[in-house]
């Protein structure tokens, strides 16, 4: 029930007035501090592998989590952390860059399907096909490298993807996927004062490129485009959760109630063993017991 009520509080099913403004990346609910949480991430952490062992060995569903946010908001972090105590064998995670020449070749959506999980599994997208009405959003010239015929690149172009990817999303929902999708909400003062570590710490200089500061200076732009993202393909079986990121430690504590509620919904199971199997096991018991 905790699990529930800390993730239902950043949950979306309803995008029709959703509003980006009206929540806080700093907040971090009835938590003081991050030692205060920590016992709990480890609950959450250690349900979430007991879960995906019942979930790989039923092999009926699949699980794909899909993580959105500005440069600096703390996906790759969330990922390892909320992820740690879970199978490697059942979790696959995906990192989607800019798209190659092949993949230009084809519809948005191509890039994205091959990497889908397997029944049993949970698959991971660090970005996703989202950045089709994120990043070429706020830069339409890069339509152009995408060789749409002109006459399909009309004003609609951009409801026309909500439309597409929400019908690709219930596609998968109809077909066993459970999804659910994340943005790290992070304030322009955080991003800053990240910025400015991973230049003055040269163990973090690795992570800096001069693109993450041509994209800052996109910041209205881009939370246009996030609050028009959520707003248009949030649905009660794909809902959105605007995650507070400017206090890390509160993003991975959502982050991992959202998960285990949504595992725990699923209502997972271990397979019965028939009259048959029963036989099998215990023939073989006996074997075993003569040697």
């Amino acid at each position: 029930m905790k699990n529930a009520k800390l993730a239902k509080s950043y949950r979306i099913d309803d995008g029709k007035h959703f509003r980006l403004k009206d929540f806080d990346p700093a907040d971090i609910g009835h938590w003081h501090s991050e030692d205060a949480a920590r016992e709990k991430l480890q609950e959450d952490i250690a349900r979430m592998a007991d879960l995906q062992d019942k979930l790989y060995a039923q092999d009926r569903w699949s699980v794909l989590l899909i993580f959105q946010a500005m440069d600096a908001a703390g996906k790759d972090g969330t990922i390892k952390h909320v992820m740690s105590g879970v199978n490697p064998e059942g979790v696959q995670v995906h990192s989607f860059k800019a798209p190659s020449e092949a993949e230009l070749q084809h519809d948005f959506l191509w890039r994205t399907t091959v990497p889908l999980p397997e029944r049993g599994h949970i698959g991971i997208f660090n970005r996703s096909y989202y950045e089709e009405v994120l990043v070429v959003r706020v830069h339409p010239k890069l339509l152009e490298n995408e060789r749409i015929p002109s006459s399909l690149v009309t004003k609609n172009i951009w409801e026309e993807r909500y439309e597409d990817i929400s019908c690709f999303e219930r596609h998968l929902e109809r077909n066993g996927t459970v999804i659910r999708k994340f943005f790290l909400h992070l304030s322009k003062k955080e991003q800053k004062r990240r910025f400015l570590a991973r230049l003055e710490t040269p163990d973090k200089n690795w992570k800096f490129s001069a693109d993450d500061i041509r994209e800052r200076e996109c910041w209205d732009d881009y939370q246009q485009a996030y609050e028009q993202m959520i707003r248009h393909t949030t649905t009660k079986n794909a809902p959105w959760y605007v995650v507070p990121a400017d206090n890390k430690w509160f993003t991975h504590l959502v982050v991992a109630a959202a998960i285990v509620e949504t595992l725990e919904d699923m209502e997972l199971a271990y397979p019965e063993v028939d009259a048959a199997k029963s036989k099998e096991l215990e023939v073989a018991r006996k074997l075993l017991l003569k040697k």
